[in-house]
């Protein structure tokens, strides 16, 4: 579905070198359908480069929902179902335990009480998926999908165990720029510069290909490639917290929550149960925008804290709605993490122009983890057979925002690649 690529210096068959830059399940999910593919040549390496430590960021704090009809129609419609799908074949094949379908409801804010409700018996027709710890006071309870087509995983799982089974190298190192060497009429990547996390030393990880997977810190390859491609980038810092699971031992309801606003608490809530007797929540609002500049300046990459205000203002809205919370609840953790946000809400994925071996996947908001799967094939594609065929990647377009002047490579037809319109 994207256009073909431009020749590489090396035969196809030659052995790779790739290095994915980032720890989350994004980057993960690349690395492992690269390390997977029947076409990555033999003696080939797959790299991670991850500055912090796996799943630091949204991967490690996330929900990990997922819908698989609920795509607005756009071009990320594919993304949601082709990722679903996977989900339910990789989990098991991963070993995945956290992973499950379940069903969801829509929640509308109750009165101001705080006695137990019986809210099975107030909701004949769906008392089968009302959960026995939403007992508090509640308004008009509405189904959103029986477990079908939505479906949770824990993702910082998913991504120890993709890295497991692969067998993925991982470093541990900030990326300060990219080795590229010139190449006709373009740059061939040589290698990633990086400084090593535990000794501080700047050093280079050979690299035949790079795919830049940092999440929001993404931004940060438009200094790595030269001003090539110029990648704006919103972060939307939130917090979120989780329950413990009930001291007595009892069973958690697996029923999500997708909550309406809430004025008395300034809240949106989201709750999911996980299989593990603890329930996340997060649309706690109180959300920060963190704008290109600052993420290019590394903010919040090594702590990301939680707003003491919105913890407070999300547990007295969940135990609003959950008369066992507030009287026997204990809060585990609360944090704070951020989701990438271009300004067409679209991810970047695809070739950096004017550069062979050069790759992005990064900027897919509060879907990221959702897609990962499919994000990861389509990369996985593109990387090693040249184009993409399970996705349409001409919408995600990494250069959709770069001016003609400042792309790598002259304004006209680049080696097979249509350049489009914007020429």
């Amino acid at each position: 579905m994207s256009s073909a690529s431009p020749p590489t210096p090396t035969s196809p068959r030659s052995p790779r070198n790739i290095v994915v830059i980032g720890g989350g399940i994004q980057a993960t999910s690349v690395a492992f359908h690269i390390s997977q593919s029947k076409h990555l040549p033999d003696g080939s390496s797959v790299t991670i480069l991850e500055a912090q430590k796996l799943a630091n960021a949204a991967s490690g704090k996330g929900g990990g929902f997922m819908a698989r009809s609920w795509g607005d129609g756009s071009p990320t419609q594919t993304l949601h179902e082709l990722a679903f799908d996977m989900y339910e074949e990789l989990c098991p094949m991963l070993g995945v335990q956290s992973y499950r379908k379940l069903p969801v409801l829509s929640v509308s804010p109750g009165p101001t009480a705080k006695s137990r409700q019986d809210n099975k018996s107030k909701n004949p027709s769906i008392s089968d998926i009302v959960p026995n710890w939403l007992d508090g006071s509640v308004g008009r309870l509405a189904p959103m999908g029986f477990g079908d087509d939505t479906a949770q995983v824990t993702p910082r799982e998913v991504v120890e165990r993709m890295i497991e089974f692969a067998a993925i190298d991982v470093v541990l190192g900030k990326c300060v720029g990219v080795d590229a060497e010139v190449k006709g009429e373009a740059k061939a990547v040589t290698g990633v510069k990086y400084v090593d996390k535990e000794t501080g030393e700047e050093r280079v990880l050979p690299a035949s290909d790079v795919v830049v997977s940092a999440g929001p810190w993404s931004c940060n390859a438009e200094h790595w490639f030269d001003g090539a491609v110029s990648l704006p980038m919103d972060g939307v810092k939130s917090t979120s917290i989780v329950w413990r699971p009930p001291r007595d031992g009892s069973p958690v309801d697996a029923t999500a929550l997708f909550c309406g606003e809430d004025p008395r608490y300034n809240t949106h809530l989201e709750c999911y149960p996980r299989p593990d007797g603890t329930i996340y929540l997060c649309g706690i609002g109180g959300s920060d925008y963190i704008s290109t500049q600052q993420l290019q300046n590394d903010a919040f990459l090594t702590d990301c804290p939680p707003k003491e205000d919105r913890v407070e203002a999300a547990t007295a809205s969940f135990q609003m709605m959950s008369h066992a919370y507030q009287t026997d609840g204990e809060l585990l953790q609360s944090q704070a993490c951020m989701r990438p946000c271009p300004p067409d809400a679209k991810p970047y994925m695809g070739r950096i122009d004017g550069y062979h071996g050069a790759f992005i996947n990064a900027g897919h908001n509060c879907w990221g983890i959702a897609w990962a799967p499919a994000c990861g094939k389509a990369m996985a594609e593109l990387v090693l057979e040249g184009s993409c065929k399970s996705v349409n990647l001409n919408p995600f377009n990494p250069s959709r925002f770069t001016a003609p002047g400042s792309r790598g490579g002259r304004g006209r037809k680049k080696k097979g690649v249509s350049v489009g319109e914007q020429w």
